[in-house]
């Protein structure tokens, strides 16, 4: 419970009351001990120990003499460092850097945030967080997916940084791989590493949650160049099922008997181009004409297909398929 001035009532962990102690510090220049000790309702022996962990984690705290002997947050130029753990410096150094496909126009933000925040905790978190590279790709809404280990992304990002071929298991029953890690990425609320399979002799996209990684690292590489040489791009296009330049293999053009604004709304990444007050054009892409069939299917209208003769085919496929499913 917070009492009016600021200061905590009641301390219940050592964490909350280095907070409270640090905050009281900020507050005034000079502080006596005793009225430390008083305001946060511990002994004068307990402020002497908290203070010195706060000096362990890097802040500035100068010891004063006199009467009324106590302590002062140095003053200068250079702000102390932040009160953060490991867990707490990771997850902020992630949020940040998966902000710029937010949506949000924070991208420039976040980052001056990101460097602000960097700038004023220990050194020990600087180099996490300097170590913690990771590349947000605009991908589908976020989905339920396994968890990754804090320790599991930290490995990843540190073999992406060092440039040190990773050893690992993937999945329960595989032999162990080898492979150069490039980008460690999210898309689609999932994490992956982007590497050169060293045993396949290909570019692979693996799923971090299924990665176990082994001690030690191998030797250094020097990075390839990734097909198409942006990363985002190259993971949209394998999720797409292209050569990774990011379109979709598949494309086509229909007609529906529908109001191009009941379309647009459930149509992310196609063309809707209104032809009369109940007909619309429809260019959409799919990774296989059998999905781009359906995915067209999904509207409640009659349907005149365009072309190509590939999702005229397809529609003719689920046609068949559906008329058995119905018998």
């Amino acid at each position: 419970m917070a009492a009016t001035d600021g200061t905590m009532d009641f301390m219940p962990t050592t964490s909350a009351r280095l907070l409270a102690l640090l905050s009281l510090l900020q507050t005034r220049r000079d502080w006596p001990g005793a009225l430390l000790a008083e305001r946060l309702e511990v002994s004068p022996r307990t402020v002497r120990r908290d203070v010195d962990r706060l000096r362990e984690l890097g802040y500035p705290i100068v010891t004063f003499k006199g009467p009324d002997g106590g302590y002062r947050l140095d003053a200068g130029t250079r702000l102390p460092p932040l009160l953060f753990d490991d867990e707490q410096a990771v997850a902020l150094a992630i949020g940040l850097q998966t902000a710029v496909t937010s949506g949000a126009g924070i991208e420039e933000a976040a980052a001056r945030a990101l460097n602000t925040v960097r700038q004023v905790m220990p050194a020990r978190l600087r180099h996490r967080i300097d170590t913690l590279q990771v590349t947000a790709v605009e991908g589908p809404a976020p989905r339920p997916a396994p968890q990754v280990g804090r320790e599991v992304i930290m490995a990843l990002s540190a073999a992406v940084h060092a440039r040190e071929v990773l050893r690992f298991d993937y999945g329960p029953q595989s032999s162990p791989r080898r492979a150069e890690p490039h980008h460690l990425v999210t898309w689609g609320g999932r994490w992956y590493l982007v590497a050169w399979d060293l045993d396949r002799e290909d570019w692979r996209t693996f799923r971090a949650d299924r990665i176990t990684p082994r001690a030690p690292t191998g030797p250094r590489f020097t990075p390839r160049e990734l097909p198409g040489g942006d990363v985002a791009a190259f993971v949209a296009g394998r999720f797409r099922g292209s050569d990774g330049s990011g379109d979709w293999p598949c494309r086509g053009e229909v007609i529906l008997s529908l109001p191009a604004a009941d379309v647009s709304p459930y149509v992310r990444d196609g063309v809707v181009e209104e032809l009369g007050p109940d007909r619309c054009r429809l260019v959409l892409s799919s990774w296989s004409w059998t999905g781009l069939a359906a995915a067209v299917g999904r509207f409640d209208a009659d349907i005149e297909v365009v072309g190509p003769v590939e999702l005229k085919d397809a529609f003719a496929h689920l046609a068949r398929r559906f008329a058995d499913a119905s018998a």
